[in-house]
């Protein structure tokens, strides 16, 4: 009789690891519990589907904070090779001028029809809209919520790709915490998320407009540049992103959660101060607008530097060269792209097996590590997926 595998989630891990699994001889069944396969995947890739960054591998390797750990994987299954898959499926990519990776067609569903068609073709079951409520080693207790039915299978290897608790609606719930010690896992916290500050009223006029080519920082962290977008909660972009866990280290140290803008890194603070220079012949707010502050970055140097110094040159321009903003706090896990948190690597094999959990396999965004948007991610899923699927074969070969 053939081995049976189960994995848990339909995402981009779980299918990697199906996919693997597909070249042996197993009977290989794939539980979601949502109507379709990918939710999260096909809405990441409504506004053009970002799936991996071309920059060398070592510079990629860094963007992660478990780099280490992840490292192996991400080397074997890169940015070319996730480009090489593609076209194995009719899908041609192209390296945009920022260095990150899409498919021409540029949205998510042509991908994944192909790459779903193929799982089929090679003998994968999916079962849609089964619910796994429990798992006792190897053996899931699953709901069917189609019949509202409820029954249990048995299987030589479990691979867990539920996903994290971002965008819980797309089936990513969490629920699969309480299959597992609760020491076992790293607390989530909300990445890729914007950050929260209470604006004045006078700032809602500038509610969704951009700060545009700013430079940001935390501490001693890397320095970027980019866009932010002021929301009505706070700010909210890429760049915002990318500060995220320096942010996160100030919380976990206790520490207030500050970030740092200079509106206008393409000017010194010499440069910056003699434009603000005041004239008898223009108002303050068209000299601030001469020196490069438009509306929006104009509004936040009157929210957040005292008014007192606004007519003294030398002093704002190094108030608005290192703009200081306290921030309260992270928009809530349920609004966040992804997640950091999760399952930790000491509980892990360096196959991704349970230590404690014989022929139970974890993959994808429910481990414990967390990367910028910008490919990163996805690319991490497919090749932890990868490396749960291989790690599967290799226990079942020995079993």
């Amino acid at each position: 009789m053939k081995k049976r595998v189960a994995i848990i989630g339909a995402g981009p891990a779980g299918l990697m690891a199906a996919e693997v699994l597909s070249q042996y001889a197993y009977d290989v069944h794939v539980y979601e519990q949502k109507p379709s396969a990918a939710r999260k995947f096909l809405m990441a890739g409504k506004t053009g589907l970002n799936i991996s960054h071309a920059e060398p591998v070592a510079q990629f390797i860094q963007r992660y904070d478990q780099a280490e750990w992840l490292a192996p994987w991400v080397r074997q299954w890169d940015a070319t090779w996730i480009q090489n898959w593609m076209k194995g499926l009719g899908i041609e990519s192209y390296i945009g001028s920022s260095g990150r990776v899409f498919p021409i067609e540029m949205k998510a569903a042509p991908l994944l029809r192909a790459w779903l068609k193929r799982l089929l073709e090679q003998g994968i079951s999916f079962h849609y809209r089964h619910q796994v409520t429990n798992l006792q080693s190897t053996q899931l207790t699953v709901l069917d919520l189609k019949q509202n039915e409820t029954h249990t299978e048995a299987f030589d290897a479990v691979i867990l790709a539920c996903g994290a608790v971002s965008w819980s609606q797309l089936g990513s719930d969490g629920a699969w915490q309480s299959w597992l010690q609760a020491e076992h896992i790293e607390p989530f916290q909300a990445s890729n998320a914007g950050v929260e500050y209470p604006w004045s009223q006078f700032m809602h006029a500038v509610f969704g407009q951009p700060l545009k080519r700013v430079e940001a920082w935390v501490g001693t962290a890397e320095r970027s540049i980019g866009d932010i977008v002021i929301s009505h909660y706070g700010l909210e972009s890429g760049l915002i992103y990318k500060q995220g866990r320096a942010l996160r280290a100030m919380l976990k140290a206790k520490k207030a959660m500050t970030l740092y803008l200079d509106l206008m890194p393409e000017l010194s603070v010499e440069q910056l101060a003699h434009k603000l220079q005041p004239s008898k012949k223009q108002s303050q707010s068209n000299v601030w607008r001469k020196a490069g502050l438009d509306s929006a970055k104009a509004a936040l140097v009157r929210e957040l530097v005292p008014k007192a110094l606004w007519s003294q040159p030398e002093v704002l321009a190094k108030q608005i060269k290192a703009l200081c903003i306290p921030l309260t706090g992270f928009r809530p896990i349920e609004e966040a792209i992804s997640c950091a948190g999760g399952v930790k690597r000491e509980v892990l094999s360096a196959q991704l097996q349970l230590k404690q959990q014989s022929g139970l396999f974890c993959a994808g965004e429910m481990l414990d590590w967390d990367a910028p948007t910008g490919g990163y991610l996805l690319t991490a899923c497919f090749a932890t997926g990868r490396a749960a699927g291989e790690g599967v074969h290799t226990y079942l070969q020995s079993n």
